[in-house]
């Protein structure tokens, strides 16, 4: 079974998610739409291919990294989300929160052993 195929992006807790954003806007040239940007992926000419990375900060009390207490969360792209996470949970993987099929895709959480949460993210086809 694939796993992982791809590093979905890094989502960061601040206590100021606006300001951080447009800190990295100003210094490094990252173009934010709001707290977040995408990096669309492209082939080697330049052309654009599908998916995305995200890089996103999130609200220094937001609970969306909950169980977690860590303020980094790391999204993963995964191939078949649901199969996965049942195979993960027949591991003894933690398994946290309901999966969700949204508009951007579904999403699964897992905790690794230090209790960091893993977002798995399955683009849209």
């Amino acid at each position: 079974m694939e796993r992982v195929t791809g590093l979905g992006g890094p989502f960061i807790k601040a206590n100021d998610p606006k300001t951080m954003a447009a800190w990295y806007q100003k210094h490094l040239g990252i173009p934010f739409t709001g707290t977040y940007t995408v990096f669309q992926f492209a082939n080697e000419d330049g052309s654009k291919k599908p998916g995305y990375n995200v890089f996103s900060f999130f609200k220094k009390d937001s609970d969306y990294f909950a169980p977690s207490t860590s303020p980094v969360m790391i999204n993963l792209i995964v191939k078949d989300l649901f199969a996965l996470l049942e195979v993960l949970k027949q591991e003894g993987v933690e398994v946290v929160g309901e999966p969700m099929d949204e508009e951007y895709g579904k999403f699964g959480w897992i905790l690794d052993p230090e209790g960091n949460k893993i977002e798995l993210w399955q683009p849209p086809e």
